[in-house]
């Protein structure tokens, strides 16, 4: 089993807004085998000395450098820490506070300081979580399971789900097709399968709200089309589960869900290089790094794509300038990072993929809102 603590969209602007005189982001590849952690322990130390050494050649204060090494010495002999793990590991530690994600994805091992953290390789976890909701909806009955990458599936207790469309309806049946007020038959069976999908989509909402992940359908017809069409979640995926819910457990429907996820994700990929293409061909699209830096610090990034294993050393200052340094240091940070960073900080989506899935095979894709 796979233990896994992704930070949030607004987790991820938060960290990307820190700024610190020492900033310590380290990344490396775990194992949820508890037996087998010792080889991440050992990475972990050697990780901590490499951001430690950085900081002490630039002459950083001794005691301010003993409060970042002394929680991650502790973090890595706690035991207990590392009996729950995921693919990879990602430590962001200031003197003032240490922060630790367990990540569904392999990542390469790495460690960045800074006046601010290297966030790229929590791009990918952000951007394609695998992780969905599955709306199982039948006449009979409804229900709400979370899906996860590899944790199990468990259902969600929605208090506000109606029992079924017929007890949605104050009815024993939907099927009586005898004349019953001023609806009937065929026609009231209807009616009534659209006031119980509105009182579906209403219970919803409250749970659903601030999310992003993707809502899945899981029902037959009619039912599946007339949930669609009075749904307000914008998250619903265009592909349905076209099978009856009823006798389907939650690991079930997320196995079922899985492969429609990886749809998804795919479609995400193509739609956004098709965009820049179109883009690149008008005009308002870049792959140069200091063209990007330029439009992510005036806030002119709709989409960017960048690589998220690659970490280019150097800095950008406030009006967008970007200065290469030839390696990594303490004064400097990755650059394509930063400009992630300010991308999301004014409202672009960013995307973190591996080079291949990048238009050209470049470090960086970006489509702007106007030329700059």
């Amino acid at each position: 089993m796979l233990y896994v603590d992704i930070p949030t969209l607004p987790e991820f602007r938060a960290l990307a807004a820190t700024r610190a005189d020492a900033c310590v982001s380290i990344y490396l590849p775990t194992t949820p085998i508890s037996r087998q952690t010792a080889a991440s322990r050992i990475a972990l130390k050697n990780l901590t000395k490499t951001a430690l050494d950085q900081l002490a050649s630039v002459g950083f204060d001794k005691r301010r450098l003993a409060a970042i090494a002394d929680p991650l010495a502790a973090l890595a002999q706690d035991s207990t820490f590392w009996r729950y793990q995921a693919h990879s590991l990602a430590v962001l530690a200031t003197p003032d506070r240490m922060r630790s994600f367990r990540l569904p994805n392999r990542l390469t091992a790495m460690a960045e300081v800074s006046d601010r953290f290297h966030l790229k390789p929590l791009l990918r976890a952000i951007t394609f979580p695998h992780e969905a909701f599955i709306l199982a909806l039948s006449e009979n009955a409804v229900r709400l399971v979370e899906a996860f990458p590899d944790l199990p599936a468990q259902e969600i207790k929605v208090r506000e789900f109606p029992k079924g469309a017929a007890a949605s309806a104050g009815r024993a049946t939907l099927n009586d097709r005898s004349a019953s007020g001023r609806i009937q038959g065929a026609e009231g069976q209807k009616v009534r399968l659209h006031q119980y999908a509105r009182r579906v989509d209403a219970a919803l909402r409250p749970v659903l709200a601030g999310r992003e992940n993707p809502l899945i359908l899981a029902a037959t017809e009619p039912i599946a089309s007339i949930f669609r069409a009075v749904n307000t979640y914008p998250g619903l995926a265009q592909e349905t589960i076209a099978t009856s819910p009823d006798r389907l457990c939650a690991a079930d429907l997320a196995a079922a869900a899985r492969p429609i996820l990886d749809r998804i994700y795919a479609h995400d990929l193509e739609t956004a290089s098709a965009l820049f293409e179109a883009r690149r061909g008008e005009g308002p699209a870049t792959t140069d790094i200091s063209d990007a830096a330029r439009a992510a610090t005036f806030g002119a990034i709709e989409l960017l794509m960048i690589d998220i294993d690659e970490v280019i050393p150097g800095t950008v200052d406030a009006a967008g300038r970007v200065t290469f340094a030839e390696g990594p240091g303490a004064t400097t940070y990755g650059v394509v990072d930063e400009i992630a960073g300010r991308a999301l900080l004014t409202g672009a989506r960013v995307l973190g993929v591996r080079r291949a899935d990048i238009p050209g095979g470049t470090h960086l894709a970006a489509v702007l809102r106007y030329p700059t």
